[in-house]
């Protein structure tokens, strides 16, 4: 019992290091990286790229200082002001909509690969190796004289 007991963890860990050498965990793990960091370059790109020139053409405005005040800022209180920050859920859904294109594309693009490669015609398979014996006698026997 108390053997079993020990061994336990060893086990346990044992699975965890299998299931994390599956390819297909650490390939979610790398997806998962570079989408964080390709949502970053998306927002920098909207906040300091399109949105100042947007802000600009529409008269000076930076749309991250959009808000709609429910309470004004109390500084005999100390109260805080309470503001739906409207300016920012703009900025937010137009990189929503940047990286959903940009995966649209992806996906577009891997496709038409997968319909390319489905095209093209694969040799056929070798011969196995009975199948290969048996080719041989065969040339053997057509050699020889009837």
């Amino acid at each position: 019992m108390l053997a079993s007991a020990a061994e336990a963890p060893v086990r346990v860990a044992h699975e965890f290091r299998d299931f994390i050498a599956r390819g297909n965990v650490v390939d979610l793990a790398v997806a998962v990286i570079i989408g964080g960091s390709f949502g970053k370059i998306v927002s920098s790109l909207v906040d300091q790229v399109i949105m100042p020139p947007v802000g600009l053409f529409i008269g000076r405005v930076d749309f991250m200082q959009f808000k709609w005040v429910l309470q004004p800022a109390d500084p005999t209180r100390k109260m805080a002001e309470v503001a739906i920050g409207y300016g920012a859920f703009f900025n937010t859904i137009i990189q929503f909509l940047m990286v959903a294109f940009v995966a649209f594309f992806v996906v577009k693009v891997m496709n038409a690969i997968r319909r390319q490669e489905a095209k093209e015609p694969t040799a056929p398979p070798a011969p196995t190796p009975t199948e290969a014996l048996l080719t041989e006698i065969r040339d053997l026997l057509k050699g020889r004289p009837s």
